[in-house]
């Protein structure tokens, strides 16, 4: 009786650990931009450090048509360290977006960092 006791534990166990090493099933990212929608290249960067906006932390803005915005849709962190040398919270990058505003919000459908600019000598 105890062996199989044993037995029925260690199945248990095993199904449990099984179950909890399956990473659950994540939404792909899309491919890239809409090619039926606007593509336009704006300037990114820290929306508190480096674009003028109002608040406590660091958070992706962009200037649009010389307005900025906020990002929703990607975060700060999603396109490397923002405190990097080249980081958002260091030097204004450009970007290839698609999306909309809301609520004075950018809602992005697509963000796409593009290379930083060599620095010329």
């Amino acid at each position: 009786m105890k062996p199989l006791l044993f037995l029925l534990l260690l199945l248990g166990f095993s199904a449990v650990a099984a179950r909890a090493q399956s990473a659950p099933a994540v939404a792909a990212a899309p491919a890239g931009p809409d090619k039926t929608r606007e593509v336009r290249v704006v300037e990114a960067a820290c929306g508190q450090c480096r674009l003028g906006l109002p608040g406590k932390s660091c958070d992706l803005a962009i200037r649009l048509d010389g307005k900025a915005y906020f990002v929703d849709g990607t975060t700060i962190d999603s396109h490397g360290d923002a405190h990097a040398k080249d980081g958002f919270c260091q030097t204004i990058r450009q970007a290839q977006v698609q999306g909309e505003i809301v609520d004075n919000r950018f809602k992005a459908t697509s963000f796409q960092l593009l290379p930083a600019a060599p620095k010329g000598k």
